[in-house]
């Protein structure tokens, strides 16, 4: 990793970002629960961070890129010589950061630079919600990285995240 390299135009310290992780595979309940949850936060004018890699990731990612909140998108490889259409509105109306630690070289993400990525994404956010993490999962170890930075860490109501409670992740609320 190197120096903090972003396409977008507001200062990335600035916002109380909401971090949102979740498993590539996920129990269907889940899923609804992720979406109905990004709706609030659209309308709500939530600021989410994340990697959006997951399914479930890019699904959120779709809903908050149609609000008013601003969004940072963290890649785990260099940023994009070209901005993907999708991004370019957002980006223009300063809703939109796209951030990379990694050289412009870097073209695909690794499973090592994909977990670096989401302890930036943990360390730059005011709080962490994790909609799933499957046991024995990169993710759940990622949680139990997350659970020891003091600072608010939720998941939904589930007999799927009994692990994340367990690490003492609370339920979110509503």
């Amino acid at each position: 990793m190197q120096e903090l390299n972003s396409i977008g135009k507001f200062e990335l310290k600035s916002v109380r970002w909401t971090a949102f992780f979740c498993s590539v595979r996920c129990p269907g309940d889940i899923i609804l629960k992720s979406y109905d949850l990004a709706q609030k936060w659209r309308v709500e004018g939530q600021a989410v961070i994340g990697g959006f890699h997951s399914p479930v990731e890019k699904e959120v990612l779709k809903i908050m890129l149609h609000s008013t909140a601003q969004v940072c998108i963290v890649l785990a490889r260099g940023l994009p010589k070209r901005i993907p259409a999708e991004f370019r509105k957002p980006i223009d109306e300063g809703r939109l950061i796209l951030v990379s630690f990694f050289d412009v070289r870097i073209k695909r993400a690794t499973a090592e630079s994909a977990m670096s990525r989401n302890s930036v994404i943990a360390t730059l956010a005011e709080k962490v919600f994790v909609a799933y993490a499957a046991p024995g999962s990169k993710t759940e170890s990622l949680c139990r990285e997350i659970s020891k930075l003091n600072k608010p860490c939720l998941t939904f109501s589930s007999p799927y995240t009994d692990n994340l409670l367990g690490m003492g992740f609370n339920i979110i609320d509503g």
